[in-house]
């Protein structure tokens, strides 16, 4: 017998169709048209078309006795026949996901303190697996891929079927795996996911199709992967470039919840406990609870959307029932509570009925766990002096009769001494630049939105700045935060009149824990300008305008007053000063006067504001008919330290019309261009025979860049090559020369480009006719 050949037996030797042995418990039996499935032991079924090619020498294979050889010529022999071992069926022995706490997958996707052994990645980053098959794995012959499947029904058309295929090289935002290492029976893969995959729990796969059939493995719930949001990625729409930021808003396990007065701000340590045993089946639980459908859970404003909802149990019976009446007896009263765990492990394990009871700081701590565990950045925000508008008018109101007695029927609004919400970290797309960032979000029932009871995500910067008309739920956290509070009396023939107001009573030192100390930090001028300033007047009386009182102001509508942002686009370039004009235009015959705020901020291309720099007044004059055009200048010193990705950035300008009140309003956003790679190609291109191209490169910036790479490639002229080009002094010049070796004839594309934390976006291309041999 050959040295490559293993021994089998005979169909009259077992007495029954034949099985295939996997070793342990299970083995595998043929099944019908050519399909092999996991079964029970002996499983008995008809011998199909891949055994009828095995047959009849084959009747039993074990596992165990297969060579280590790769070689597809090995045979299975016995004294009358033999039979290619590549013709047996390629069945999975085992799969090993590298899924302990302290392994590489855990520990690389942040999730080592998950007191769970199975395992839990984060979207739109790599992972690595093993698996042990029956024989060597052919690349001539043999084919496989791996599948997930989340959901009562999956489908690959909605994201909740997945077919993850080899490849040679993984690319970003797909669902590939790549092979990185074969020995023997083994093979290890590199698999990469995108950064829109849908989150929770999936079922993992493996399918194989050899000459000798098709294999897949049956579902195993200890190989199910779980995947998450992942504020690591720069591509995921909940990326967080601070480090701290990350440990403390994502990782960070308790925290503090501020609750008393605004005079007697008072402190209390929370357990979050995200990672604890229970929390995230937990967590999971509440979103198939919710009712969304699988396919939609890969976008962070629905997930959170649904948390403020099923937090409270006033639809679907979410979490917590909410009580403020001072009668407790029949549950566990707000302030017993010192964490989530209990509270969410307690709602999983009685199958969804909702806990009793919580207030508003009990629902904001549940709601902090369950993003932080999604992998959501989140954190509990108390706001003092909360207000609760009913009416959507934007203002708190207080009615009085004609004898200034209050009328307690219309007075519905109410001041809060403290309501404590969430802010949530994520881009928005559905929205204009600029409003990514810190989103309110709020899982108290107070008022519906859209027939339920829930609240955001609003962006903080629509809030800050009156913009009530962006999604969701803006009007309300404005009103809470920095509504007036507006004193209305009856008139003898029924109608009211404003008869007071005050400005300030509304949205006082709204607290949060600080990132890294345990003490509290005041995030009152995230929401709002500074008290009775004209910029926080100005979003007061916008926001106003589309309340339901819109003539509360007495804003008068003339609009002769224009305002207008322009640069540039040529000479807007990286690491020069940048100039911004300003043009305002008085259509009117009456002289007309402003005072316009501005300031430029630099700006994810998400439209998440990174930082504020540069920030100053302006000082308007218009004769009738009039136009002028200020300058601004925006120094390369103003920006070198915070520019990001894309180099974008936001002009918002905001003021108001002395004589006439009009509120003048615009953003403009713009970028500094970086310099393009310059190509010059060398000597004649023929298909096979050796050229060269120069590559030239210079810093723009007065400062060296650091760890740069080139990356090259061009179809029919070059596979992509990395090439490390290390540190770029200030304002030098490099040349990089590139041999390659065409492909292909006719006009081909040669593609540069140039990477580095400094400066992103360098690129060049030329064009390369290439002759025949």
């Amino acid at each position: 017998m050959p040295a490559n050949s293993v021994s089998v037996r005979r169909h009259s030797e077992l007495g029954r169709w034949p099985t295939v042995s996997l070793g342990g418990e299970d083995e595998v039996t043929p099944g019908t048209a050519g399909d092999l499935q996991v079964g029970t032991k002996r499983q008995e079924s008809r011998c199909s078309g891949w055994m009828r090619r095995v047959c009849p020498c084959v009747c039993r294979k074990s596992a165990d006795d297969m060579t280590d050889s790769s070689d597809p010529t090995a045979t299975v022999e016995d004294d009358k026949c033999s039979v290619p071992l590549s013709d047996l069926i390629l069945s999975v022995k085992s799969v090993d996901l590298m899924k302990s706490r302290s392994g590489i997958n855990r520990k690389e996707h942040h999730t080592d303190e998950f007191e769970y052994d199975d395992l839990i990645l984060r979207r739109g980053q790599s992972f690595v697996m093993e698996i042990e098959f029956s024989r060597p794995f052919n690349p001539d012959t043999d084919t496989m891929h791996l599948e997930l499947q989340i959901g009562p029904l999956p489908q690959v058309s909605k994201g909740t079927h997945v077919i993850i295929p080899l490849v040679e090289e993984l690319e970003d935002n797909r669902w590939e795996a790549k092979i990185v290492q074969r020995v023997g029976t083994k093979m290890k893969l590199s698999v990469g996911s995108p950064v829109t995959a849908v989150i929770g729990r999936y079922k993992f796969a493996v399918a194989t199709h050899s000459s000798g059939g098709d294999f897949k493995m049956e579902h195993n719930p200890k190989n199910d992967i779980t995947f998450l949001f992942n504020p690591w990625c720069e591509n995921d729409t909940v990326f967080m470039d601070d480090e701290k930021f990350l440990k403390e808003y994502v990782l960070n396990e308790t925290g503090k919840i501020y609750y008393g007065t605004e005079k007697q701000i008072g402190a209390r340590t929370w357990n979050f406990g995200q990672f604890d045993a229970g929390v995230l089946e937990a967590c999971l639980f509440i979103l198939d609870r919710s009712g969304v459908p699988h396919a939609g859970r890969g976008d962070p404003v629905n997930v959170v959307r649904v948390i403020s909802a099923l937090v409270n149990s006033m639809d679907e019976d979410g979490v917590l029932v909410g009580n403020w009446s001072g009668d407790y007896s029949l549950g566990t009263a707000p302030t017993a509570w010192s964490g989530s765990v209990d509270i969410l492990t307690q709602y999983h394990r009685k199958g969804g009925k909702p806990v009793s009871y919580g207030q508003c700081w009990v629902f904001s701590g549940v709601t902090t766990t369950v993003l932080r565990c999604l992998g959501i950045p989140a954190r509990s925000v108390t706001n003092f002096c909360s207000a609760h508008d009913t009416d959507v008018s934007l203002t708190t109101d207080i009615y009085f009769d004609e004898n200034m007695e209050p009328l307690a029927h219309l007075n519905m609004d109410s001041i809060w001494n403290f309501h404590v919400w969430n802010d949530c970290w994520m881009a928005r797309p559905d929205l204009p630049p600029g409003m990514g960032g810190w989103q309110a979000v709020d899982a108290t029932p107070q008022e519906t939105s859209q027939g339920t009871f829930c609240c955001g995500p609003s962006s903080v910067m629509a809030i800050r700045n009156g913009l009530v008309y962006y999604t969701h739920d803006t009007p309300f956290i404005f009103a809470e935060v920095n509504s007036d509070k507006i004193y209305w009396q009856r008139q003898a023939d029924g109608s009211f009149t404003k008869v007071f107001s005050e400005n300030k009573a509304v949205g006082r030192s709204i607290s949060t824990k600080a990132v890294g100390s345990e003490e509290r930090e005041d995030i009152t001028d995230l929401y709002k300008h500074p008290e009775g300033s004209e910029e926080e007047r100005i979003a007061v009386e916008t926001a106003c305008r589309y309340g339901s009182k819109p003539d509360v102001y007495s804003i008068r509508q003339a609009e002769d007053v224009r305002v207008e942002v322009s640069t540039d686009g040529a000479e807007l370039q990286m690491g020069h000063n940048a100039s911004i004009r300003i043009t305002t235009s008085n259509k009117s015959q009456s002289a007309r006067s402003a005072v316009l705020h501005g300031q430029i901020s630099v700006m994810y291309y998400t439209g998440v504001i990174k930082a504020t720099v540069k920030k100053d007044t302006i000082n308007i004059d218009l004769l009738p008919g009039e136009e002028k055009t200020v300058e601004w200048v925006l120094t390369y010193a103003d920006y070198q330290d915070q520019l990001v990705d894309q180099a974008a950035l936001v002009m918002t300008l905001a003021g108001r019309v002395s004589q006439s009140g009009q509120v003048l309003a615009t953003q403009h956003v713009f970028r500094l261009r970086t310099p393009d790679l310059q190509i010059q190609p060398e000597g004649s291109a023929v298909v096979g025979q050796k050229m060269q191209a120069k590559i030239i490169f210079t810093n723009p910036l007065p400062k060296t860049l650091k760890s740069a790479v080139i990356s090259v490639e061009g179809p029919g002229l070059q596979t992509p090559k990395r090439i490390n080009i290390g540190d770029v002094a200030r304002h030098s010049t490099i040349t990089l020369t590139e041999t390659f070796v065409p492909a292909k004839s006719g006009p081909r594309k040669l593609i540069a480009n140039l990477d580095c934390r400094q400066l992103t976006q360098v690129h060049g291309v030329a064009e390369v006719i290439v002759q025949d041999e």
